[in-house]
């Protein structure tokens, strides 16, 4: 099975993570340029929901497993490639000229969270499932970029709270915020999502316009402040 598989519904994207607990890693990343990249190929579509085929996980961030192996075998390249990579993928969704929304039907931890606050909009089931940074725990830092679009999906108060602690928060909490519209279980939330898609019909260059508009700070934080880490590898401390 595709590690992100896409098909559509009327003028909806639907691009459904399908490895698992869907940890992040090369091929993770190269599935969600070519996917995102095959929405904006159909000129049909209007709006692009990521959800996942697990039933206790969206995304549980970065493949550890995958990251420490390449560190121990010097793979140096190939670690700098896969962080450029996910920064691609973040970026495309800042930037994507029509809105993206998280369909969240599990877990989103760490790396899976991010993924989440870069998208336009998120829905969420209140009935299991954790939104977490565990980052603090496991002695990795943010990158600089990541620090910016979290904060534009997350309250101040809320965000230094999770950073800081780690705590896993559920979706009713993340609602009262007003980061995420909350549904009652996993079916309910694709389809509020896919609801909530089918009402938008704008144009392309504007939506996109605004968008690169919108996060045109984020962008260049990506750009100046995360390249020299990533290439530097300071990835842990």
């Amino acid at each position: 099975m595709s590690t992100v598989t896409y098909e559509t519904r009327g003028k909806t994207a639907i691009l459904t993570l399908n490895n698992g607990e869907n940890r992040q890693n090369p091929a993770f990343a190269t599935a969600m340029l070519d996917a995102l990249q095959q929405a904006e190929d159909d000129k049909s579509i209007r709006a692009v929901v990521i959800t996942s085929s697990d039933e206790k996980n969206w995304s549980q961030g970065v493949d550890l497993n995958w990251l420490m192996a390449a560190k121990q075998a010097g793979k140096v390249d190939d670690m700098r490639a896969f962080m450029n990579g996910m920064n691609e993928v973040f970026a495309r969704v800042l930037t994507f000229p029509m809105p993206v929304i998280a369909a969240i039907t599990g877990h989103a931890f760490g790396n899976g969270a991010m993924l989440a606050c870069a998208c336009d909009f998120r829905f969420m089931r209140a009935d299991r499932g954790y939104f977490c940074f565990p980052e603090v725990d496991i002695n990795i830092p943010f990158l600089p970029s990541m620090i910016a679009y979290v904060r534009k999906a997350i309250p101040e108060y809320r965000f230094n709270e999770m950073k800081l602690t780690g705590r896993r928060v559920t979706a009713p909490e993340l609602e009262a915020d007003h980061v995420l519209t909350a549904a009652p279980d996993a079916e309910a939330t694709l389809t509020a999502a896919l609801e909530f898609a089918a009402t938008f019909s704008k144009g392309r260059a504007i939506f996109g316009e605004h968008k690169r508009r919108m996060h045109k700070d984020i962008l260049e934080t990506m750009a100046r402040d995360d390249a020299p880490l990533i290439e530097a590898l300071k990835l842990t401390v």
